[in-house]
């Protein structure tokens, strides 16, 4: 069903909406990314993390409130980290994308809890260096249902069907080789397994260029940390709340494979068409 003939409205009325929505899941998303595998239930108010005061409803409007608090508690005046905000701002600016990609309502759907997962093991994997079985298990599931409707249902075609699936398990099995070769120092197993539903996402034609991009975000990344920090700090490292990457660091690897399967969603890069001299 197409939502801009579901409900006839101008088509920048829906792109606030869906910044809106997500920058609200993003909020959502901090609380979900914290109290995960804590044993704290997400129904509790939320609170500064220094001196324990309850926010009230206007220090927890998404986006504005961080901007408006200059990033501090308004009553002890702790940090308040930039993760918060840009955990919204990346979600909003998702769920807008999501419109350019489909205007399918069910389509749009799964993308935004798609994409809502994948900020979420992002985060998680920044901050823990491990992807949680649940949250593959959820994008998986996703993944599975958006690649049925897509092709199954909307296309009532099978054709796509044995390709996709072979190539995304190609993909991780090329993972796997590293993870295998390396002893896990290299890449965890949880990168091999998100490899496999992130494989589906961008296609078998793309799963290529999902492989490759990955390792150049990563490069380039890495790259950055080095430049940025040699010119500001002096220092080979990136400070990230209280932990420092270093070079020398373990580096999280779920962030390149998530960033490089945004990029080939949203802009179909094809890696092999720089390669081509035709």
């Amino acid at each position: 069903m197409d939502l801009l003939q579901f409900i006839s409205v101008p088509s920048y009325l829906w792109s606030i909406y869906a910044f809106s929505i997500g920058v609200i899941i993003g909020s959502f998303l901090n609380v979900y990314i914290y109290r995960f595998h804590t044993g704290k239930s997400l129904s509790g108010s939320s609170h500064c993390m220094s001196c324990g005061k309850d926010l009230r409803w206007f220090e927890l409007i998404p986006l504005i409130s961080w901007l408006a608090l200059r990033g501090r508690c308004n009553k002890c005046g702790s940090l308040i980290t930039s993760r918060y905000f840009l955990v919204e701002l990346v979600t909003g600016l998702l769920f807008l994308l999501t419109l350019t990609i489909t205007t399918d309502i069910i389509s749009i759907v799964l993308w935004w809890y798609i994409f809502s997962v994948l900020v979420a093991i992002t985060v998680y994997d920044l901050y823990h260096f491990i992807i949680p079985d649940r949250l593959t298990i959820y994008i998986s599931i996703a993944t599975i249902l958006l690649f049925s409707y897509q092709n199954l249902y909307l296309t009532n075609s099978f054709d796509n069907v044995l390709p996709t699936l072979a190539a995304a398990v190609l993909g991780s099995l090329f993972f796997y080789v590293l993870w295998f070769v390396s002893k896990g120092k290299w890449l965890g197993f949880g990168d091999v397994k998100l490899a496999l539903p992130l494989g589906v996402l961008v296609g078998p034609a793309f799963v290529f260029s999902f492989v490759a991009l990955s390792f150049w975000v990563g490069a380039a990344i890495s790259l950055a940390i080095v430049g940025f920090n040699k010119v500001k700090m002096g220092k080979d490292h990136l400070q990230i709340d209280q932990i420092a990457i270093t070079m020398k660091s373990a580096v999280p690897f779920a962030p390149f494979l998530v960033a490089s399967s945004l990029i080939i969603i949203f802009t179909n890069f094809n890696a092999l068409a720089l390669f081509s001299f035709a």
